[in-house]
């Protein structure tokens, strides 16, 4: 068994205490944390993301070993892969499509799973190994199946787990089908990105009382929140609210495609129909980690948000529907009131600002309050109980 001598390395110590000291790493998984180091299953090229210079950087375990390992032992999400594979050199690519998630991201998630001895889980998106490897510690390498849709991934996933003598079965194949051969299982955790829909195949390979935790978002924006969700006693629906943001790499039969700026606008913003707001650009934009995204996108359906560099204290921010050629631009300028455009059959601004307005009137909930609702018919999402819901279209 590979070990990668982490006892040796103060900045994996570290890592520990944080994560013991922040509550994401709990007693259940501090034996799971200090056998299974996340360096035995990263590759010698990674791209840690720096917070500070707000990029990618490349770093390799063969040119700078110390700074590997000090970014293997970080609470830092750890770019592995680029544009599906279609990539190389040293320097990033355009789109990152596999990573290592934060530490203290796999633990809380791990936390919330609520694993018992003896459970079998399923896991969607493989990635580098490491948290397979970790649910493996703790339940047994027999009581893990991994799914994971990118063959050269899964690949060495395989690999890494075999190595370091936990032998999790990992299956290549698209995880939103679960996998029914070694179902049922008593959970199942995703750990891409997931827009509008819970895949029901899950649900339906999940036992009852079982619990489903993924992220979860719209088309809006990039910005998730973890749903928890109980499959119920007679199968038929999976209920349970989020536990809080996150942000993931979303699952790639899921991913939105390009959408082409001039299919909506050919000509200028002033085909459309001109009106003003007093919503600030602070105000609707909101910070990287408040709810107010994630709600947009659960009171505008079928939309998403473009926010437009700023330059020379102008933001232009765009709304484009997803199920027809409706559009809006807001024009935030410092000082200044907002002018808005619009165009087609939806009124996008309009619908826009009146769910900026419900939120604030129901006291800026955030991504605790809201839960989702599953069935085999569709999906909805509530504010604090199931009773009060709306279904997402």
């Amino acid at each position: 068994m590979t070990t990668d001598a982490p006892e040796t390395r103060p900045s994996r110590t570290k890592l520990g205490r944080a994560l013991m000291a922040n509550k994401t790493l709990t007693a259940e998984w501090a034996s799971a944390f200090a056998a299974v180091p996340r360096s035995a299953f990263l590759p010698n090229l990674m791209w840690p993301y720096d917070m500070t210079a707000g990029r990618s950087v490349p770093v390799s375990r063969t040119n700078a070993p110390e700074q590997w390992h000090d970014y293997a032992d970080s609470d830092m999400p750890l770019v592995t892969q680029w544009d599906d594979g279609n990539h190389a050199g040293s320097e990033p690519g355009a789109v990152s499509t596999s990573s290592a998630s934060m530490p203290s991201v796999v633990f809380s998630m791990l936390r919330d799973l609520s694993v018992q001895a003896g459970n079998k889980v399923l896991e969607i998106g493989t990635g580098t190994g490491w948290n397979a490897a970790l649910l493996a510690r703790r339940l047994g390498a027999e009581n893990v199946t991994s799914v994971e849709v990118d063959p050269e991934v899964a690949q060495a996933a395989r690999e890494a787990l075999t190595r370091f003598g936990l032998p999790v079965e990992v299956v290549t194949g698209d995880g939103a089908l679960g996998y029914a051969t070694r179902a049922p299982y008593d959970r199942v955790i995703g750990t891409c990105g997931l827009r509008d829909r819970i895949p029901w195949e899950w649900i339906e390979q999940t036992r009852p009382g079982g619990i489903i935790l993924a992220p979860w978002g719209t088309h809006f924006s990039n910005r998730d929140a973890l749903a928890r969700l109980t499959v119920a006693k007679d199968g038929c629906s999976a209920a349970g609210q989020f536990t809080g943001p996150v942000e993931f790499m979303k699952a790639r039969a899921q991913r939105l495609p390009a959408l082409a700026h001039t299919d909506y606008v050919p000509n200028t913003v002033a085909d459309g129909d001109e009106t003003s707001t007093r919503i600030t650009e602070a105000e609707f934009i909101g910070e990287q980690f408040t709810a107010q995204r994630f709600v947009l996108g659960l009171r505008v359906p079928g939309c998403t948000l473009v926010v437009a560099d700023k330059r020379d204290g102008a933001r232009p921010v765009w709304l484009y529907s997803l199920t027809d050629r409706s559009w809006a631009c807001a024009m935030f300028r410092d000082g200044d009131t907002a002018r808005v455009w619009q165009g087609g059959a939806r009124r996008l601004w309009d619908t826009a600002e009146a769910a900026y307005g419900w939120w604030v009137d129901h006291g800026r909930p955030d991504h605790t309050r809201f839960g989702l609702t599953v069935t085999r018919e569709g999906q909805s999402v509530w504010l604090d109980s199931p009773a009060d819901d709306w279904a997402l279209t």
